[in-house]
């Protein structure tokens, strides 16, 4: 009796520690988009719903440096597209269908506005990338 107790201890930690392991190892991927703002012009700049490489979402669910990624767009928008003073946002989820919604009701909100044009940043002359560490 005193090794079946044994047994089941050792079967049990086993268990717990494996079930802590996997729980690691299973990342959803982030998704997102940006949208691009100024108060100085009628034009809205905003990407594709992007699949961010090798970036999980913290503890908190949140995207980690996503300020960054707002800086690469408001880059992007100032030196290759001579679009200066912009605010730029980012957006960001773990399930392309939250992204998907979401989008639709923030340019939903732009599209409602007649005195906004929305513009589509190019796909391929735009992508967001991980910051360096």
């Amino acid at each position: 009796m005193k090794y079946v107790k044994i047994l089941f201890a050792v079967a049990l930690v086993f268990t717990m520690c494996s079930a802590f392991s996997f729980k690691k190892g299973s990342h959803k991927p982030v998704y997102a988009f940006g949208v691009s703002a100024s108060f100085t012009d009628t034009v809205v700049y905003y990407t594709d719903i992007q699949l961010l490489d090798s970036v999980h979402l913290d503890k908190n669910g949140f995207l980690p440096h996503r300020e960054l990624y707002s800086y690469q767009l408001k880059n992007f928008l100032e030196y290759e597209m001579n679009r200066p003073n912009r605010t730029c946002m980012i957006y960001f989820s773990d399930t392309k269908k939250k992204i998907d919604k979401e989008a639709a009701k923030i340019l939903g909100k732009y599209k409602k506005n007649k005195t906004v044009t929305l513009q589509k940043v190019d796909s391929e002359k735009f992508k967001f990338t991980k910051p360096e560490e």
